[in-house]
């Protein structure tokens, strides 16, 4: 088995941000900026009864186990599981916790490094969970096929290259920076007319 140990441990958790912003991503776990919006006080509401061990229990003969600790010493990965569902088959099928409705694949990376991080620590194969939306009130169930493991590895890998380079990504400045909590920390649009200018100096002196 590879161990990574001496390298930055990816929160499972950035897996989510850097899907939907890489520069989001490095600000909140390089630089260590974090603000609360609307959209993020909503989710820590949301996850107040998933959040406590103690509601763990035994339901139609599913144990959930709430707020589970994971890692994984090969990939270099630590994190939390907001349940995980033993069932009586000892099939282990994690499931996810989001308040909205579904945006893209981000959640889906996310619950698949959880399985990934169940695998390795309790030695059994995790073929599928699901992420329950608090927009449509249901299940989503995600099979975590090959390509979903690779991608979710690929990013885990970038998120790493993030920690370890200490380079800020340039700001998309595009329709999801008017939802991001972190909009005046990041200033996309003074960062993006600062790439306008530039590019306008290096036409004019160098062409």
């Amino acid at each position: 088995m590879t161990r990574i140990s001496r390298q930055p441990v990816v929160q499972i958790a950035a897996i989510e941000h850097y899907e939907y912003c890489p520069r989001q991503c490095a600000l909140i776990y390089c630089d260590g900026i974090w603000e609360e919006n609307q959209h993020t006080i909503k989710g820590t509401r949301a996850h107040r009864r998933v959040d406590d061990r103690t509601a763990s229990r035994t339901e139609r003969g599913n144990r959930s186990l709430r707020a589970v600790p994971l890692w994984s010493e090969r990939y270099g990965l630590s994190g939390r599981s907001d349940v995980v569902e033993v069932h009586p088959s000892g099939n282990v099928y994690p499931v996810e916790y989001k308040s909205g409705v579904r945006h893209g694949d981000a959640a889906d990376l996310q619950l698949c490094a959880q399985a990934i991080c169940l695998e390795e620590m309790l030695e059994v194969p995790i073929k599928r969970g699901a992420v329950w939306y608090g927009g449509s009130r249901r299940r989503r169930q995600v099979a975590f096929t090959d390509a979903l493991r690779r991608r979710t590895l690929d990013i885990v890998g970038l998120i790493r290259e993030q920690m370890t380079s200490g380079i800020l990504p340039d700001a998309p400045n595009d329709a999801r920076c008017k939802q991001c909590q972190l909009r005046h920390h990041c200033l996309p649009e003074v960062v993006a007319r600062q790439r306008r200018v530039h590019r306008y100096l290096t036409r004019t002196l160098f062409e």
